[in-house]
This record gives C-alpha cells, structure tokens and sequence, in this order.
C-alpha cells in the first residue's frame, strides 16, 4: 500500500530559527515530533499548565488538519499532557503552533530549548453534513452509555 504525501507550507519564527524541523523518528512513524522554542529553561511545578511555544506556523491544505498530542514517554517519566489533547490546528489557522502542556506528575519538570514536547499528526478531515430523521436506525448498543459495553474482553 502506497500512501501519497501531503505538501504542508511550514515557516519557522525567528526565535526558532536554529531548532530542527519536525520530523519522523522512524519511517513508519505517524506523528512528527515538536520541540521547544523556549529562550531560557522553563520549569513547569505539579499541577500547572503552560503554553510552550514551538516557532513554527503552517498552512495545511483544505480538508487537513494537525492534531498536536502529547509524547508517550514524557507522560510515562513524568506525568506529562498535552491539556487539550488532541489539539487541533485548523487548515486556516496561521498563528504560532503553542504546545499546552500540564504537569500531572508529582515533581516539577525543566524544559530546556529544543527539547521535543509534543508529536504533530497531520490527518484528513471529513465534512459533515446532517441528514435530520424523526428516529435513528437502531443498533445492537442502543441508548448504552459509559461502561455499557463491560469491562472485559467477551
């Protein structure tokens, strides 16, 4: 299976003119990881969040958006999220790319300049359009809500 790539305008701010662009760390990876384009380090204290900036702006095609997501061995080590996971960056969208990150772990973390913070996942997007009904087909799940479906594999 071939998969074609998507041309992604990516123009770096002076204040991260030096720091790698995001790139794969392997070649079956999905996400792209995002560095910090912070001046001098930054310490984030348990229980607070703050807006990391990255130094890049885009401008993704139409029908495209990025997700920014949090990286799994930050979370792992050191109980760190991204707060609005997953963020999304819209196609018109030409701003900074900000990394919101919060400090869920019990020790306060140092974020140095160039660290990588966050992966970036660029996915298509499907337009919706409502089709209003009076009832909703049904379904073997019905009305079932959280946990309806149990905890264990049937």
């Amino acid at each position: 299976m071939t998969q074609e790539d998507v041309r992604v305008a990516l123009a770096s701010l002076p204040h991260a003119a030096d720091l790698p662009l995001p790139g794969y760390a392997t070649a079956e990876s999905a996400g792209m990881d995002l560095a910090a384009a912070l001046v001098e380090p930054f310490t984030l204290a348990p229980g607070e969040r703050a807006l990391i900036p990255t130094g890049l702006t885009i401008a993704l095609p139409t029908g495209y958006e990025a997700q920014v997501r949090p990286r799994s061995g930050l979370a792992l080590k050191h109980g760190i999220t991204v707060l609005n996971s997953p963020g999304t960056i819209d196609a018109d969208y030409r701003g900074e790319i900000g990394v919101i990150l919060a400090n869920l772990g019990h020790e306060e973390i140092t974020l140095r300049r160039g660290q990588r913070i966050a992966q970036l996942v660029v996915a298509p997007v499907a337009k919706v359009v409502w089709d209003v009904v009076k009832t909703l087909p049904t379904s073997s799940r019905g009305e079932g809500g959280f946990g309806s479906t149990g905890v264990t594999s049937p």
